[in-house]
């Protein structure tokens, strides 16, 4: 699920009395909206919950519920534990609730001795109340009893993409669904940023990524997530949250957050899946210790670029798209934020790729006759998290001798729609065909 750290008091919207959904921007019309009402009482605070308890469409449940719902908390209902505390697996019935239909969901209680806090919890209930969308992770409610604090979300039976990227042994994603993730992932940011008050999710990465059982991606855990900035705000200023290595440099660098600060952290996921490695690992090479140090010069060089490919997806992928995926990746990565797409132009490249693979996987078996297979990845560390004790905390900005990377990198690092050289060759010597 991803592990959280505590934020400061304006870093939510709880001061904002009502979230507005009375629009049909692009946000609505591609799946997405806000709220099952006009406008919906948002709370400040837990006590502020507690005494007007009404949120949209969640349940409210009751601590005993939330017992019977688990087993009592049983060690083998697991599924994960985090920064946020401890998620399990559960089912919520009749014999919860009476009348209740039988839904499979997962639980997250907060430990009072963890790293988040009330104010990352309400934030889930904030936004996750409000907002719908395919790709995000549905909240079905809520328990806020005494001291306890939990959340009830839809059950997700394939795990995180991180389990299926790099757990040791566990079934190989193939290089469609991989697309098809990072396009999914895609519609999720796309929606957050569309929204009337556009949403920075601060904390994408691999974890908080996770899979239905026919591996459709979508959205999970918001304890980071911030209102970003509206009119002729360029950016908004906070202070820095998030896991190293997904973190973008302009932010770290200044505080400075806006949009493509998540789009730069999609392009870290993007490269993950191409490479098959942590976007950190210091068990490699110290100069293959940051992932997007290391592998974004080589993006744009197909030779270069194929000897550094997960070899778990040899053979499946048309070197075209290929290419135009790792254009996409080295965009999203760019130092200046100017120089990245938004997530809309992100969709708009990614959704014709997909197509594309989706069509020739079924003119084309794979190999072995299967889509899965088995691969045993190298032993690495667990993901570097920002750590405060042992696990996250701010991230401090790293001293540099010369030009601070917030600064406007060359003009060849800005934002080009044109593909790399090697895909321009490849239409030259098609259109000699």
């Amino acid at each position: 699920m991803g592990s959280c750290f505590s934020v400061e008091g304006d870093e939510h919207p709880q001061s904002e009395s009502k979230l507005s959904s009375n629009r049909t921007d692009t946000a609505h019309s591609k799946g997405g909206s806000v709220g099952s009402n006009a406008f919906v009482i948002i709370p400040k605070n837990v006590k502020d919950l507690q005494q007007n308890p009404g949120n949209g469409d969640l349940d409210i449940f009751t601590y005993e519920e939330m017992k019977l719902a688990t087993k009592h908390f049983r060690p083998d209902q697991v599924l994960g534990e985090g920064g946020f505390g401890i998620v399990y697996k559960g089912v919520v019935d009749e014999n919860v609730r009476l009348g209740y239909k039988m839904t499979q969901v997962a639980i997250k209680e907060l430990d009072p001795e963890g790293l988040q806090g009330d104010r990352e919890w309400l934030a889930e209930v904030n936004y996750l109340g409000q907002l719908r969308h395919p790709n995000l992770v549905k909240l079905i409610g809520y328990c806020c009893e005494g001291d306890h604090r939990l959340l009830v979300y839809e059950y997700m039976a394939s795990g995180s993409l991180e389990k299926h990227l790099f757990l040791r042994v566990r079934a190989t994603l193939t290089w469609q669904q991989r697309l098809k993730i990072a396009l999914d992932a895609a519609k999720g940011l796309a929606f957050l940023h569309g929204v009337e008050k556009p949403i920075i999710y601060r904390d994408f990465k691999t974890s908080n990524i996770l899979l239905d059982l026919d591996f459709n991606a979508k959205l999970s855990d918001f304890g980071l997530a911030r209102v970003g900035p509206t009119g002729d705000q360029t950016h908004v200023s906070t202070r820095v949250m998030g896991t190293y290595g997904y973190a973008a440099p302009e932010y770290v660098m200044t505080g400075h957050l806006s949009a493509r600060s998540d789009v730069y952290g999609f392009g870290v996921v993007l490269l993950e899946m191409l490479i098959g490695r942590r976007a950190m690992d210091k068990s490699r090479p110290s100069r293959e210790h940051n992932l997007v140090e290391w592998a974004r010069p080589l993006l744009n060089h197909s030779k270069k670029l194929v000897r550094i490919l997960d070899p778990r997806i040899e053979g499946q992928y048309s070197g075209r798209i290929l290419m135009k995926v790792a254009n996409l990746a080295y965009q999203c990565l760019s130092q200046n934020p100017k120089g990245r797409p938004v997530m809309s132009q992100v969709i708009e490249i990614l959704e014709p790729l997909v197509a594309q693979e989706t069509n020739r996987g079924e003119m084309v078996p794979s190999n072995g006759g299967g889509g899965v297979t088995l691969y045993e990845v190298p032993k690495t560390p667990k993901e570097q998290s920002l750590p405060k004790g042992e696990s996250e905390r701010e991230v401090q900005p790293a001293k540099s001798n010369g030009r601070s990377k917030s600064e406007p990198p060359k003009e060849c690092d800005r934002y080009d729609q044109s593909p790399p050289e090697d895909l321009l060759l490849e239409r030259s010597n098609s259109g000699r065909r």
